[in-house]
């Protein structure tokens, strides 16, 4: 069952992994970051979620700005450690792990989702796929959401409608454009040795067209 669904947001950054400390953006949404927009709206263990096709609606535009962020974090380790010896902290010193980073981001973004959901082997006797589809377009009719949707990062809030009528395209992105290798989405197929997944982005007229997860074009 196919979905479309518009969304919208002042900020977006969808980072690139291999820039190591400084964040840097791809130039559109992933698929992954588009599916997990989808599941903050609707999500349930009998479906899941399937990206067809992704339409950039405005103009690229990057910016930058700095952000203090910290370098380093609380693991399970310390908690676990400092619950069995009753010593230790339980918190982060601000002076020793905050530090300034820079961020290329992108500004004023605006794009389509095409999408489809399949029935997983948890769905329930009730469950089938009208159901899921009625379920998805009153969420989207009404605004609601499971957590609120992100534009990569949870600062940066994606706002959304369902998609109706004809999609207007900014002229600058009118023709072909390519994007190189993107993220596609994490292989949870083995827990104990999760992987990425890449393909080859083509833009044609600001339409991104989404392979098949089982797609040659999906790089392992």
């Amino acid at each position: 069952m196919a979905v479309k669904v518009e969304i919208w947001g002042d900020y977006a950054l969808f980072t690139r992994p291999e820039m190591k400390v400084e964040r840097v953006s791809y130039d559109v949404i992933t698929p992954s970051a588009a599916r997990g927009i989808l599941e903050a709206i609707y999500w349930h263990p009998g479906l899941m979620w399937v990206i067809d096709a992704i339409q950039v609606c405005n103009p690229i535009q990057f910016t930058n700005i700095r952000r203090n962020e910290v370098k380093s974090k609380i693991s399970a380790k310390i908690v676990k450690t400092v619950m069995n010896s009753g010593k230790g902290k339980l918190y982060l010193d601000a002076s020793n792990d905050i530090q300034q980073r820079a961020s290329l981001l992108l500004k004023d973004v605006r794009y389509v989702i095409e999408a489809h959901f399949e029935m997983t082997d948890k769905a329930a006797k009730s469950d089938n796929p009208g159901k899921f589809q009625d379920i998805m377009k009153r969420r989207l009719q009404r605004g609601q959401y499971y957590h609120q949707p992100c534009m990569g990062c949870r600062e940066f809030p994606a706002f959304f409608k369902e998609a109706t009528g004809e999609t207007i395209v900014s002229e600058s992105l009118l023709g072909e454009k390519d994007l190189g290798f993107m993220l596609y989405d994490m292989d949870y197929s083995d827990v104990e040795d999760i992987k990425p997944m890449y393909f080859r982005a083509k833009m044609v007229n600001g339409m991104i067209r989404i392979p098949q997860k089982d797609s040659e074009e999906v790089l392992r």
